[in-house]
């Protein structure tokens, strides 16, 4: 399985503005905006472990999802959450002849922790053999960064401040959430114990 990021994240729809007054930055100064750029990359660090730790996309993009095979007859979950739309699924052969699913032959079943690609008929169309399933989609709460539930925003801004805070501090083994936004995650983490089936 190989999940790509066909988009990324515009600079104009990360918070930097509240970043800044999240972390008390003095304004009207001659160096205003000299440290955006670092400001930017926090955020975007954040909501990289955010996305990692809960399975959700918080800002609207495009992915391409490539399976060996199909999870499933009939019903398969994608790999995040939430999904707004599928924008094609192809079936690929040995020899890289792709082959167009007919829009028809499947649909998104909508859910915010584990949406699922359905077959509208009693199975999901072949694979050939030693071939690849590349499903495109998009995922995200939406493209503003008013879109994403308060929870979660506010757990990007905190950890964003905690890797801002110790910026110049080299932590090995580090690998455990902050309380404050273990706390504010906790509720949208997806436990995954029977896999992608239903």
């Amino acid at each position: 399985m190989i999940l790509t990021e066909l988009t990324t994240v515009p600079a104009a729809a990360l918070p930097v503005v509240e970043f800044k007054a999240h972390l008390r930055m003095g304004t009207g100064f001659s160096d205003e905006g000299s440290e955006d750029g670092l400001l930017e990359t926090l955020l975007r660090a954040a909501m990289a472990a955010v996305e990692a730790w809960t399975g959700k996309v918080l800002l609207a993009r495009e992915f391409r999802w490539v399976l060996a095979h199909w999870r499933g007859t009939d019903a398969m979950a994608l790999p995040v959450a939430p999904v707004s739309a599928i924008t094609s699924v192809k079936t690929v052969d040995l020899l890289d002849w792709e082959s167009l699913v007919a829009p028809a032959k499947y649909r998104l079943e909508p859910d915010t922790h584990r949406p699922h690609i359905r077959a509208t008929g009693t199975t999901f169309p072949a694979v050939p053999k030693g071939g690849t399933i590349v499903i495109e989609f998009g995922a995200g709460f939406g493209a503003a960064w008013s879109d994403i539930p308060p929870d979660l925003a506010q757990a990007v801004l905190l950890l964003a401040g905690h890797y801002y805070d110790y910026r110049h501090e080299a932590r090995p083994g580090e690998g455990v959430i902050p309380y404050g936004v273990s706390a504010l995650i906790e509720r949208w983490r997806s436990i995954r114990i029977t896999g992608a089936r239903r």
